[in-house]
């Protein structure tokens, strides 16, 4: 399930900088529970990011759509702070960051 979880949040892109929020390292952890709930915790790369309404939904529509997801909950954390060190490599080499 988790496998599935990852692959459902590689679909959610960050509109402004184009890349997927696993890759981006926006998402620091899912727990899913034997009722189908699904808790994300993950932050974004600015406090006050005008496109959170959009990441939400689209996380929402996301692991919803996985056989045994019934309810999501986001909840935003700035702890540890997101920084570009936290990225994949595909992502950095994308954004042409070294």
């Amino acid at each position: 399930m988790k496998q599935a979880i990852v692959k459902a949040l590689e679909t959610v892109i960050d509109p402004e900088l184009g890349i997927d929020i696993i890759n981006l390292g926006l998402i620091y952890g899912v727990d899913l529970d034997e009722t189908g709930h699904c808790d994300v915790e993950m932050t974004l790369t600015t406090m006050g990011c005008p496109l959170t309404d959009m990441l939400d939904d689209g996380i929402h529509q996301a692991l919803l759509a996985i056989d045994g997801i019934t309810s999501v909950d986001i909840h935003l954390v700035w702890y540890p702070q997101w920084g570009p060190e936290r990225m994949s490599r595909e992502a950095r080499m994308a954004l042409g960051i070294h």
